[in-house]
């Protein structure tokens, strides 16, 4: 299973979703332009001291990611998405795909996909108007895991 995020912005989040991946084992594919910088002298700046433990890939595009990874399935999170996440069949050949904060994954990118693969993670409220990206990482993340039985 790969986390993958498109045109991340903001270091903080990218960070803690990082050293979630980290704690699962989980591989981070970073695709296209970043809102920052990833070099060493940065991460060690920032006290990223699990940053060696993480499974890190750099993308170009997102055909880049798709060539080289060839996933099962792309699970793609969206405040748009009709599915909910909880709903989805999992499978440890499958990435989960993110979209930027700012902007999300953007209708032109979704579109690529057949409805039943973009999903949503539930708000309840009309005041909030989305999650946190990390916080939507390990919602996902973790409910995956939990249904592959990879909770040890």
């Amino acid at each position: 299973m790969d986390i993958v995020l498109v045109e991340p912005q903001i270091p903080q989040n990218t960070g803690s979703i990082a050293r979630t991946c980290a704690a699962t084992d989980t591989p981070l594919h970073l695709v296209g332009p970043l809102g920052f910088d990833l070099s060493e002298k940065a991460v060690r700046r920032a006290g990223l001291d699990y940053w060696p433990h993480v499974k890190l890939a750099r993308h170009g595009t997102w055909e880049d990611y798709l060539d080289s990874k060839k996933p099962r399935k792309v699970w793609l999170f969206s405040k748009f998405g009709t599915r909910l996440y909880t709903t989805a069949d999992f499978a440890h050949e499958d990435a989960l795909v993110f979209g930027s904060e700012t902007k999300g994954l953007g209708e032109d990118f979704l579109s690529r996909y057949p409805t039943d693969q973009i999903l949503r993670i539930p708000i309840v409220t009309d005041y909030v108007r989305s999650l946190n990206l990390s916080n939507a990482v390990s919602i996902a993340l973790y409910e995956a895991r939990r249904q592959l039985g990879m909770d040890s």
